[in-house]
Formats: C-alpha cells, sequence, structure tokens
C-alpha cells in the first residue's frame, strides 16, 4: 500500500473514532459530566483518534487527512441512529452529505507546495499567540450567548485549535523526519499538546444542552477549514485551476453552509424536546 493508501485507511480510522468520541461526550454532557467510565470510554476514543491522525499525517497532505477528516459527521450520524433507536429524516441526511461535500471540495482544491513543511521559531509563536487569541475570544463570547450560540461559538474554538495542532503535527513531523529529534521545536511539539487538550476540554463543554449534530458540524468544517488556511499561508499551499478554482471554493462553502446551518437547527429542535428528530411520513411537511 502507498503513502496515499496508508493516509486514506488511517484518516477514516481517525474519524470514526472521533465519532464514537463526539458520541460518548454528548452523552456524559447529557448526564451532567458524571461517570468516570464514560470520561474513560471518551478519552479513550479521543486519544485513538488523535493517534491515528498524527500517523496519517505523516503519509499524506493536510489538506487530504483533514478533509476526510470531515467523515467524522457521517460517523457519528448512524451511531446516534443506533443509541435512540430510530431514523434520521432525508433532510438530515442531506444537509450532513452537503457539509462533507462542500467541505470536501474546497480541501480537494488545494496544492501542497513541495518544500518540506518546516516552521521557524518565530512562526510557531506567531502562530500559536494568533489561535490562543482567538480561542479565548471565541470561548469568552459563548460563555456570554445563549445555548445555542454558545455551543456553536465553543465548538469553533475548539475546532480551531484542532486544527492549529493538526498543522503544527505536520511541522513537527518534518523537522523529525529531516533533522531528526534535535531539530524538533519544542514550542511547537508543546502548542501541539496544549491545543489538542483545550480544543478537548472546550469540545467537550460545546455539547452540554445543545445535541449532538451542531457542535459536531461546527467542529468538523472548522477545523479542516483552520488547518486549510493555515497550510496556504504557512506551507505556501495554493488553489487549483487559479480564478476557477477560487469560484468553485465560494460555491462549495455555501452549500456546506446550508448544511452546517440546518444540522444546527435540526439538533436544536431535538434538544429541546429532550428525543433525537421524529421520522415523518411520506409527504410531511418540512421533509
Amino acid at each position: 500500500m502507498g503513502s496515499l493508501g496508508w493516509a486514506v485507511v488511517l484518516s477514516v480510522l481517525s474519524a470514526a473514532a472521533y465519532a464514537g468520541a463526539a458520541v460518548a461526550q454528548e452523552r456524559l454532557a447529557g448526564r451532567g459530566h458524571r461517570g468516570r467510565s464514560r470520561w474513560a470510554v471518551a478519552l479513550l476514543l479521543t486519544g485513538a483518534g488523535v493517534a491515528l491522525h498524527v500517523l496519517a499525517l505523516n503519509f499524506g497532505t493536510v489538506a487530504v487527512v483533514q478533509a476526510l477528516g470531515t467523515l467524522t459527521l457521517l460517523f457519528a450520524l448512524p451511531i446516534q441512529v443506533i443509541r435512540y433507536h430510530t431514523r434520521l429524516s432525508r433532510a438530515a441526511w442531506l444537509e450532513a452529505a452537503m457539509t462533507v461535500a462542500g467541505l470536501a471540495l474546497i480541501l480537494s482544491l488545494s496544492v501542497e507546495s513541495e518544500a518540506p513543511a518546516l516552521l521557524t521559531e518565530p512562526a510557531v509563536e506567531v502562530v500559536g499567540a494568533i489561535t490562543a487569541g482567538v480561542v479565548f475570544a471565541c470561548s469568552l463570547a459563548g460563555w456570554r450567548s445563549g445555548p445555542r450560540m454558545r455551543a456553536v461559538l465553543l465548538a469553533a474554538a475548539a475546532g480551531a485549535a484542532f486544527g492549529i495542532a493538526s498543522v503544527l503535527s505536520k511541522a513537527v513531523l518534518a523537522a523529525f523526519t529531516t533533522g531528526g529529534l534535535a531539530a524538533v521545536s519544542v514550542t511547537a511539539a508543546t502548542l501541539v499538546g496544549a491545543f489538542s487538550v483545550t480544543g478537548y476540554a472546550i469540545g467537550q463543554l460545546s455539547y452540554r444542552g445543545a445535541g449532538l449534530a451542531a457542535p459536531l458540524a461546527t467542529v468538523s468544517v472548522t477545523n479542516p477549514l483552520v488547518a486549510a488556511f493555515a497550510g496556504a499561508v504557512l506551507f505556501e499551499e495554493s488553489a487549483r485551476f487559479g480564478a476557477a478554482g477560487l469560484i468553485a471554493v465560494a460555491a462549495a462553502a455555501l452549500i456546506m453552509g446550508w448544511g452546517v446551518v440546518g444540522l444546527a437547527r435540526r439538533s436544536a429542535a431535538s434538544s429541546g424536546s429532550g428525543v433525537p428528530e421524529p421520522v415523518r411520513g411520506p409527504g410531511a411537511e418540512g421533509r
């Protein structure tokens, strides 16, 4: 199996682990964050997802690995269906597909530079400071907002932290493979751990009172978009097909946004009733 094949397999397994962790986190939040066994399951699945994700980054580009990471949303939906012993409506599946398809198109148009993904120490410090500021601002705004907006803002903060952690992980791996352990930036390695832990903690809080779909959709969108943007700036990645590629990216962003908004509304309705969205019969309104 070639490098791309390993990147695909590891990324899919990572997405499945993250999906299981997301469902476990939402269930944990519903129980008031109580239960050591529930915490253990959520942490174990998250740790597995992180490990598989880092391994995938060693075999593939940031764009490819992050694009495949959006499969988390589609993995989580059937897990939720099994948990509640019900079915999601066609509209919910369509919105999930729109979210993933739009994001996958955006990331598929990105091009990675042929140069190693190396970062200087000043660049690492600037990226760390900007990310910390964004995460803090989103978290602060979230705590001052209503339940639904709080969930989205906290999930966005978590996604930003995870996205930059992935980019810095790529830089750490590149430094290690080109110059050995001595070439690895201690600051970058520390920030990878700090942003991963912060993203997990904030992500856990985002599920409280908001259901599964809205926070997970927000993380699934924010994480790879932040990583793709950072990769373009830091690693000189660009878009394919010039102006036509930029138009395609804009169209994909609209499709993706539509899907996220639909999932957020559906999640809010489910959380308000305390049960998942019921399956409507053929021809019912809103299908």
